[in-house]
């Protein structure tokens, strides 16, 4: 597995039921609101994907998405705002309806909305697990995979055009040294492989590490 410098590998990796990891995470769960479970990982690592099979297996909860918090903001400059207006209220057992700034800038519809009486909210991202985020989040999912099969997944989302090319070379240059920073893998709960030659069934397994 092709990965950047300073991310070791995980190791022991075995196929598990999806459902017996959201059991395990739902081990955390507090009283009074909601189960707050990060879930992060670099580009093309597959993290959209896996949130929407976890909020399937959790039918009382919901997803927030950090692009839409850093959506005209920053790639990664967004924790103040995501801490203030998404994750304190959630703490406080508080349904959140936040409309950032950027969006009334840019004429943007809608706001990030988490409705009330949830048991799971899902905030999936690059960069959510984070030493300001910690002290807020219950439980964690770091998912790990091959650059370059990332990489591919990458272009036959968002093609390879000149712009797409400029766009990535400006992420990555911020996300390497922040990730560097803050080595998500390691505060991890659990560590997902994104990329696997392990056989099993994506729809109800899943491969993790020991």
């Amino acid at each position: 597995m092709r990965l950047h410098p300073g991310e070791t590998e995980a190791a022991g990796w075995r196929v598990v039921r999806l459902a017996d990891v959201v059991r395990r995470l739902r081990e955390e769960a507090p009283t009074g609101r909601p189960l707050l479970v990060a879930v992060d990982g670099r580009g093309g690592a597959g993290k959209s994907t896996l949130v929407e099979r976890l909020r399937r297996i959790v039918a009382r909860s919901e997803v927030v998405h950090t692009d839409d918090i850093a959506w005209n903001h920053a790639y990664f400059d967004w924790g103040d705002l995501l801490v203030e207006n998404v994750l304190a209220p959630l703490h406080r057992g508080e349904p959140v309806t936040y409309r950032p700034a950027a969006w009334v800038e840019h004429d943007r519809p809608g706001a990030i909305q988490v409705g009330s009486g949830l048991d799971v909210v899902w905030i999936e991202g690059t960069g959510i697990i984070r030493e300001q985020c910690a002290p807020w989040i219950d439980a964690s999912i770091w998912i790990q995979g091959d650059l370059d099969e990332q990489e591919r997944r990458l272009v036959v989302r968002d093609g390879d055009s000149a712009e797409q090319r400029r766009h990535v070379a400006a992420w990555l240059a911020e996300e390497l040294p922040f990730l560097s920073r803050e080595r998500p893998w390691r505060r991890a709960t659990v560590v997902v492989a994104g990329t696997t030659t392990l056989d099993h069934d994506p729809e109800s397994e899943i491969v993790v590490a020991v």
